[in-house]
C-alpha cells in the first residue's frame, strides 16, 4: 500500500464527487468539527448550507477572514484504498441574493429544518492523498 499525492485539479475533483465531508473552524480558540453535505462550484469554492444562528455562521459573520478547513474522503475499510482531500482557506458568508438562490437551488440539506446561511470557502490550500496499491503509484 502505498501514499500518492494528488494534484489540486484531481483532489478538488474527488472532493466534487463526495456528497458530504467535515467543516472544521474555531469555536472558542479549540477547532470544531461539522458534519454537512457541499457542492463545489465552478470557481473551485466549496459552498455548504447552514442555520444563519449557528455557531459556523456567527464565527464567520465575525471574522470577515476565518480561516477554515474542510475535509472529505472515500476510504474503503475492507480494501483499504481510497482518498482524502482537506481544503483549508477563507470562508465567507455569501450576501449576493443572486448567487443565494442558485446554491438554493443546487445544494439541498441533509438535515431537517431552515438553512438560512450560505457558507463559500475559497480554497488557499488543497491537499489530496490517495491510498493505492504500490503497482497503482506508477500507474
Amino acid at each position: 500500500m502505498d501514499v500518492v499525492e494528488l494534484s489540486r485539479g484531481e483532489a478538488m475533483r474527488l472532493l466534487a464527487s463526495a456528497p458530504f465531508g467535515r467543516v472544521v473552524f474555531t469555536r472558542n480558540a479549540m477547532p470544531a468539527v461539522r458534519p454537512v453535505n457541499h457542492i463545489v462550484d465552478t470557481d473551485d469554492f466549496v459552498v455548504i448550507r447552514t442555520r444563519l444562528a449557528s455557531r459556523l455562521t456567527s464565527a464567520v459573520r465575525a471574522d470577515a477572514e476565518m480561516v477554515v478547513a474542510y475535509e472529505a474522503d472515500d476510504i474503503d475499510p475492507i480494501g483499504h484504498l481510497g482518498w482524502s482531500v482537506v481544503v483549508t482557506g477563507i470562508a465567507r458568508q455569501v450576501t449576493d441574493p443572486e448567487r443565494i438562490a442558485r446554491y438554493e437551488r443546487l445544494l439541498q440539506p441533509w438535515v431537517e429544518g431552515v438553512r438560512d446561511s450560505v457558507i463559500a470557502i475559497e480554497p488557499t490550500l488543497v491537499t489530496g492523498l490517495r491510498l493505492a496499491h504500490s503497482a497503482e503509484r506508477s500507474a
